[in-house]
């Protein structure tokens, strides 16, 4: 996979009590093209937003075979990819009860069409696209269109 294509993906969650209200806020950029997203969910937790900021950017791409560089505040999800954590998880079927491996799975799937790298970045810090995520990820929890998130609610033997 190597597409001369290089697309920015911008991403961060957030959740109010943990679990609570979440939201996640997405930004792709390539050249002078750039898309924001966010969705808003009933019940959730912050790790799940960040990791579905990844995924629901991954998604929006029309095309495989990018390479892509992913900005997250999240070192839960920077570090599981970037020092093999989740290849590991994979591996063991996420023995041990690792949490949120539906997401997992879904990032893993998504990922293998693309060349992905992760960086770090501090949250809310000086980082205008990081601090835009942040306010499209709160924005979207505390708006009255929740979604939702099966995944967390099954986990806890419950759809309300």
């Amino acid at each position: 996979m190597n597409n001369s294509t290089v697309i920015t993906i911008y991403t961060d969650g957030s959740a109010k009590g943990n679990p609570g209200p979440g939201g996640y806020g997405v930004i792709l950029m390539s050249g002078e093209h750039r898309k924001e997203l966010s969705q808003g969910y009933k019940l959730t937790t912050n790790n799940r937003m960040e990791l579905l900021a990844v995924i629901t950017g991954l998604k929006a791409l029309r095309k495989e075979g990018m390479n892509i560089t992913v900005y997250s505040d999240s070192q839960y999800v920077v570090k599981a990819v970037e020092e093999g954590w989740l290849n590991t998880w994979v591996k063991t079927n996420f023995k041990g009860g690792k949490k949120n491996p539906d997401l997992w799975k879904e990032y893993y799937f998504l990922a293998q069409k693309h060349t992905v790298k992760f960086v770090w970045v501090k949250g809310h810090a000086d980082n205008p696209n990081n601090n835009r995520c942040d306010e499209l990820a709160t924005a979207a929890a505390d708006s009255a269109d929740l979604l939702i998130d099966v995944g967390y609610e099954q986990s806890k033997g419950s759809l309300f």
